[in-house]
């Protein structure tokens, strides 16, 4: 008898403990976003506003593939642009993941922050809406648009409850 009540009384007292734990893993999920523009674009026709990747863009997008190797991504974005889907198709198909398009003129973030909270995803965008993109998540205007010939920043930002972390890296 008193060896079944010891053995109820820790299984009462640890009860709370895994309880309080779940909740606890639940409100901390870590939520990690890579921003990265477009790979290097065709600017032989200045009327086109949907050029493909050039050949050096095309490697590009596979270096961006190699850097984000070891990364495994829940959720893959775009603009739907031939560049940024481009750039952004080796990483899909290194994760086996099928590209999501975004528009950046109706981008809502707190939806956007609920259906990719405690997710791995990586963002393909443009020299104006990457940087913009990123700020909206921090919520604040930290950082600017990227020089249009620029096509190696790395944004990456963290998001753990209310804490937020942001790292900008370029990548040459």
């Amino acid at each position: 008898m008193k060896q079944s009540f010891f053995l109820a009384l820790v299984f009462l007292t640890m009860l709370p403990i895994s309880s309080c734990q779940k909740e606890k893993d639940t409100t901390t999920a870590v939520s990690t976003y890579y921003f990265i523009r477009h790979a290097e674009k065709d600017r032989s026709d200045s009327s086109n506003k949907n050029p493909h990747l050039i050949e050096k863009g095309k490697q590009r997008a596979e270096q961006w593939s190699n850097v984000l190797k070891n990364i495994t991504f829940d959720a893959i974005y775009s603009t739907n642009y031939h560049r940024t889907i481009e750039t952004a198709q080796p990483t899909a198909v290194k994760n086996n993941l099928k590209i999501e398009f975004y528009n950046p003129k109706e981008l809502d973030i707190q939806e956007f922050l609920n259906k990719t909270k405690g997710k791995s995803v990586l963002v393909v965008g443009h020299s104006n809406t990457t940087p913009e993109f990123v700020n909206k998540l921090l919520g604040e205007e930290k950082y600017q648009h990227i020089d249009d010939s620029n096509n190696a920043n790395l944004y990456i930002v963290t998001v753990s409850g209310d804490a937020i972390s942001d790292t900008l890296l370029l990548v040459e």
